[in-house]
């Protein structure tokens, strides 16, 4: 078997940890390919006050994975990167004393759009509202690279550490660069991914604010993202936390580890256009996902499935239809495209890295996963979007994309094993 691909070592991927608003990894992928819905009426903040009232939340206890102690010190996307962190250990066979002999060549790179967030919001209003004195134990805990922290503490991962914080874009990111990492010869290994919990009041007025919410289903919540569909009016807010495990090929083999697919290329590009609005022309999205395809060195024309970024704003879905269509032409009408984000809502940074799991499971069962609520045709998004039932398919190659705020775009490429 060939160690390297283009004379670099190959990297595959040989554990996955997810959270979801579907639940973990088996029974995420399982209501993913049964078009169910994990939107529902917000359970776990006060929603009096907010118009919007739906989300896609994670049940979740973090005492079934963390030590109390400890997790009270941790935000709650630090308690998912964690957890997920663990169950992606145990999906790959290793243990912090498996890794210890190599620790130093163990890396963790995590992404996130706002980790940390509501324990900084938290601290703001009991500092001003009830005069009490700031925790220093939660200032550094609401920092964005403290879920990165805690994954290497629980790894004994002492090699490279970092966290990629691009808005929308950071799982697919985050993954990509872990991916170079180990390409690159730094890295055997890398535990990285992407989380967010930021269902937030606050969060969600000022998106309520930009009008870019899903509105009017606050009673029929399952029915609120709806990517591609000409009766769109916005995406639904979600959270979570998805893992992978990435070594060499070399690595993988004399471990003796099951193997899940392989990452082929990655690239991420910037609209150089608006703050908080994608290039209608989608010359970003286009760039990304051209420079991940040549990354790989694969024919464009061998692209048989793509994980659209696909959030349900108008704005989106219409950008992301058209940079397809201008990047592989006509094929582009053959090439099957959906959106998980029908399903989980948008995690921000854990887009990324669940909507990248859904693509190495693909891969693996040969299914592909569908866009629910897709309904009402748009002439604007005229592809194959594998509209409300999941379809067997023989996948071969994936290409995943996520656009993120601030004018960020990534793409990932995985292929078959």
């Amino acid at each position: 078997m060939e160690l390297t691909r283009n004379g670099l070592p190959r990297v595959v991927v040989t554990g996955l940890g997810a959270l979801s608003p579907l639940g973990t990894l088996k029974s995420f992928w399982s209501n993913v390919v049964e078009g169910t819905s994990g939107i529902r009426k917000i359970q776990n903040i006060a929603t009096e006050r907010l118009n919007i009232k739906i989300a896609g939340e994670v049940d979740f206890n973090p005492l079934d994975y963390i030590d109390r102690k400890l997790s009270r010190r941790m935000s709650r996307a630090s308690q998912l990167a964690h957890a997920a962190t663990q169950m992606a250990m145990d999906d790959a066979g290793v243990t912090r004393e498996s890794l210890a002999p190599e620790a130093d060549r163990v890396g963790v790179l995590m992404g996130t759009a706002n980790a940390g967030f509501e324990m900084l919001v938290d601290m703001g209003v009991r500092f001003r509202e009830y005069a009490r004195k700031c925790n220093p134990v939660e200032l550094v805990n609401g920092l964005p690279n403290l879920p990165a922290h805690y994954m290497s503490l629980l790894t004994g991962a002492t090699g490279p550490l970092s966290t990629v914080v691009t808005a929308c874009a950071s799982g697919t990111q985050a993954i990509g660069e872990a991916f170079e990492l180990v390409r690159r010869g730094r890295s055997d290994m890398v535990f990285t991914g992407g989380v967010d919990a930021v269902i937030v009041d606050i969060i969600l007025d000022a998106f309520d604010g930009m009008t870019v919410l899903a509105s009017g289903h606050n009673d029929t919540p399952e029915q609120a993202s709806r990517p591609f569909d000409a009766e769109r009016n916005g995406f639904v807010l979600g959270e979570g936390a998805g893992v992978f495990v990435l070594e060499t090929l070399d690595h993988a083999l004399k471990r003796s580890a099951r193997i899940y697919c392989e990452i082929l290329g990655y690239a991420s590009s910037s609209d150089a256009f608006h703050s908080a609005a994608p290039d209608p022309e989608g010359k970003g999205a286009q760039r990304s996902m051209r420079w991940a395809i040549e990354d790989a060195r694969v024919n464009p024309v061998d692209v048989s499935y793509i994980n659209a970024h696909g959030t349900g704003t108008p704005l989106n879905d219409k950008m992301e239809t058209l940079a397809i269509k201008h990047l592989f032409g006509e094929e582009a009408y053959n090439i099957p495209v959906s959106s998980i984000k029908s399903m989980i809502g948008h995690c921000m940074g854990a887009a990324g890295a669940l909507e990248a799991i859904s693509c190495v499971v693909a891969l693996v069962d040969k299914v592909l996963p569908p866009t629910i609520n897709l309904t009402t045709p748009d002439p604007d998004c005229d592809l194959d979007y594998v509209p409300n039932e999941a379809r067997d398919a023989d996948v071969q190659i994936a290409l995943s994309n996520n656009f993120g705020l601030g004018g960020q775009n990534a793409s990932l490429v995985l292929g078959a094993f």
